[in-house]
């Protein structure tokens, strides 16, 4: 397997689009990575799409449709929430191979304002909005079951949700970029217990791209790249164990072990972080399953502020899907954008200083989880 590097990357603002299409969204995030990576459309050997509402309609060849027809190869992929990471793996192991030089892979999804897996009539702006069998409910159990083991409080799932709207603001793609203060996040109306309405994701449009190419073109590039350490998928194994709610813990702390094992870091290397925060509980979980503190002491880290701006290990300063938004095809791109984007040292107000390490994790049930690392 060869090397391989991030060399160009483009996003679009989340939000709502209403009078544009899906692949619209999607070209226009393509041409702005492969600007970034001073390349154009002939210059891509494979397109790798990641889109899940449409997942039957063809959206990688749309895109070119969009961009520039050139006969190339198009996979396009559907894989939950870890829908876009997973295009961005093929795209990476087209090149790891041997058999491409230069990839390109977009993420991208237009759900205006449907839930999880579509609304029907009832369109409200949370995921999973069907009712408690979902995605509200899994996350709220999980929490909760944190909370019984080791007495984490409401208000540390609350104070995620300061953190990561505050941190939006010096985003402009962010869909939101506004702060609330922890008394607003304790009296929002509550979708599913501990989980107010500000420590749910809100759903949307948007696009996110990147261009991966080998060490040879690198070479060739006055572009900074930024070089991908290790890329991880994994799937829940069986085992024995109540099936009521799913397993939200076991498919990332599987994925983190073999992401530590092939980039050669533990995650006390990790400069800054972009996890899965589609509910509050599920960073707070995250840290402890990424390893990011021990097991049992996240509400403690939490208020240390050990993953804010300025702390030890900052954690989603995109503001996280909790603000930046969860179009769900478009998020694993979108989260490998950011951590590009601090590497490069090209992330303005909210620049991690001196990042050289970078992680990006997506968690979707049913199962997938994916986990990049990046280094300089």
């Amino acid at each position: 397997m060869r090397d391989v590097y991030v060399l160009g990357v483009g996003m679009i603002k989340f939000g709502r689009y209403p009078e544009r299409d899906v692949a619209e969204l999607a070209a226009e995030a393509a041409m702005l990575a492969l600007k970034d990576a001073d390349l154009t459309i002939d210059d891509v050997q494979l397109l790798a799409s990641g889109n899940l509402f449409q997942a039957h309609a063809m959206v990688g060849q749309r895109i070119l449709q969009q961009i520039g027809q050139t006969g190339i190869p198009v996979i396009n992929v559907a894989n939950a929430c870890a829908t876009g990471s997973t295009a961005f793996r093929e795209a990476y192991l087209a090149v790891a191979s041997g058999e491409y030089d230069i990839a390109l892979a977009v993420g991208s999804e237009q759900m205006g304002k449907a839930g999880l897996l579509g609304a029907g009539e009832r369109r409200e702006s949370v995921e999973g909005i069907l009712g408690s069998g979902l995605m509200p409910a899994v996350f709220g159990q999980a929490g909760v079951e944190h909370m019984r083991k080791y007495g984490t409080k409401i208000e540390h799932f609350a104070k995620i949700s300061v953190k990561n709207h505050k941190h939006s603001v010096k985003n402009p793609l962010s869909q939101y970029q506004v702060e609330v203060t922890l008394e607003d996040v304790l009296k929002a109306r509550m979708v599913a217990y501990p989980n107010t309405l500000y420590m749910c994701c809100p759903t949307g449009d948007g696009a996110a791209a990147a261009v991966v190419v080998s060490e040879e073109v690198k070479k060739k590039s006055n572009r900074k790249a930024v070089k991908v350490a290790c890329s991880v998928l994994t799937s829940d194994p069986w085992t024995e164990r109540d099936l009521t709610l799913p397993d939200v813990n076991t498919l990332t702390r599987n994925a983190a072990q073999k992401a530590y094992e092939k980039a050669g870091v533990g995650p006390k290397d990790l400069d800054l972080i972009e996890l899965h925060d589609c509910f509050a509980t599920a960073e707070l979980l995250h840290y402890e399953n990424l390893g990011l503190c021990p097991e049992g002491e996240a509400a403690r880290a939490v208020d240390e502020g050990w993953f804010e701006w300025g702390g030890r290990q900052p954690v989603n300063v995109s503001g996280g899907l909790l603000s930046k938004g969860h179009p769900l095809g478009a998020t694993g791109v979108a989260n490998i954008y950011e951590i590009v984007t601090h590497l490069r040292g090209e992330a303005g107000e909210r620049q991690v200083e001196g990042a050289k390490v970078g992680l990006a994790h997506v968690i979707g049930l049913g199962s997938a989880c994916t986990i990049h690392i990046f280094t300089v």
